[in-house]
């Protein structure tokens, strides 16, 4: 199973990001390149603690979802929901300069690959608690995700 924490999986991720340009297309969904850029970094600014996101977890969520989500080999599918603080179309982060914006992503992208404490005590909005390899694997996903998103 893919994940941030494997130094492969992480550069594939890395060389995928640097394909990203803004006249990317998307293939699902209504976000641009540029509010995927900005979805991602406020997904991670929320998940260690640094962006307010509201939950919407339970145990089915906290189980059977968060472990199908991880866990059984098969892409996300297209139109899956998000928390309105990580929504760009609602109360996530404005595009402003996509050079800068993707320079922030790959700063956060970093940090929660190098720093062992940033998910220390946070819970996700949905998955509740993770283990640190748990984070790395959602984090490897929904970056997967999104830059399949818009075919890189």
């Amino acid at each position: 199973m893919k994940s941030l924490a494997r130094e492969r999986d992480l550069a594939e991720i890395q060389r995928r990001l640097k394909s990203v340009t803004t006249e990317s297309q998307r293939r699902w969904g209504r976000m641009s390149v540029h509010q995927m850029i900005c979805h991602l970094s406020d997904s991670f600014l929320a998940v260690t603690g640094r962006r307010p996101a509201s939950m919407a977890s339970g145990p089915l969520q906290r189980t059977v979802i968060k472990w199908t989500a991880l866990y059984v080999p098969l892409r996300w599918p297209p139109d899956l929901p998000t928390r309105p603080e990580v929504d760009q179309a609602r109360g996530g982060t404005a595009p402003v300069d996509f050079a800068a914006d993707l320079a922030q992503l790959e700063t956060l992208l970093t940090l929660i690959t190098s720093d062992s404490r940033c998910f220390d005590g946070q819970q996700h909005p949905i998955f509740g608690p993770m283990s640190r390899s748990a984070w790395l694997r959602w984090a490897y996903l929904h970056m997967d995700h999104h830059l399949r998103q818009f075919g890189s």
